[in-house]
């Protein structure tokens, strides 16, 4: 049974939230501002529903605190049209986000895409590792190492690095990406993929000949690069 925190300042949707999670089978603990959210997470949390507007301390706010200490997955509720909302909140390490209003369907949908890559599968072992070069996935253990160092990924920062380290030096489009990676269909302006592989890019360690470790193909998508 995963544990989903809701940090919503709208009462009456997080008790709605609640409800319908619950009869999904989740366990939900809710909060109704930012400081509130923060205090209630701790290591039982799989999953949080941050809500952008709010009082006290603001979705952007309470996110840049949680992942001073925290990967937990972030799915971001924002408001419809807000797109710099979404691009901040991919920024500063959301997993994905979903524009209210929203139906129960797509919200389930998200929620269980979200878990499924971020939950380790019990056919892995701690020991199984994926290895590209220098870089080592252990997705039974959810850890990457790049040159012997333990990288602090977000999860679906780890899912992606994941999927790159396995289809080395192979083009992979933004839809196969959103598809396989985010667990839904590339919509129309969406830049998760984006903004999650320039996050990746980031904490990746350059190479030793100084080119990108994830070469973008305008208009076709982005690939691996292997050594020459």
């Amino acid at each position: 049974m995963a544990h989903i925190l809701v940090i919503d300042d709208d009462v009456e949707l997080t008790g709605l939230l609640k409800e319908v999670l619950s009869y999904e089978g989740f366990l939900v603990s809710e909060a109704n501002d930012g400081e509130a959210g923060l205090e209630a997470v701790n290591d039982s949390i799989d999953l949080i529903l941050l809500d952008v507007m709010m009082p006290r301390l603001n979705g952007m706010e309470t996110l840049k605190k949680l992942r001073e200490h925290w990967s937990t997955p972030v799915l971001m509720l924002t408001a419809k049209g807000e797109e710099i909302d979404r691009v901040i909140g991919l920024e500063l390490g959301a997993d994905d986000y979903l524009p209210k209003p929203f139906s129960d369907r797509e919200l389930l949908a998200r929620i269980r895409a979200i878990l499924r890559r971020t939950q380790p599968q019990h056919t892995q072992k701690a020991s199984d590792m994926l290895e590209c070069q220098d870089i080592q996935v252990y997705p039974g253990k959810q850890e990457a190492y790049c040159q012997g160092n333990l990288l602090d990924l977000t999860t679906t920062e780890f899912a992606l690095l994941s999927h790159f380290v396995q289809h080395p030096g192979q083009t992979l489009t933004k839809e196969t990406l959103s598809l396989d990676v985010l667990g839904k269909h590339l919509a129309a302006f969406d830049r998760a993929i984006d903004m999650h592989v320039s996050n990746l890019r980031k904490k990746l360690p350059e190479r030793a000949d100084g080119k990108s470790r994830i070469k973008t193909l305008r208009g076709r998508g982005y690939l691996m690069v292997l050594e020459d």
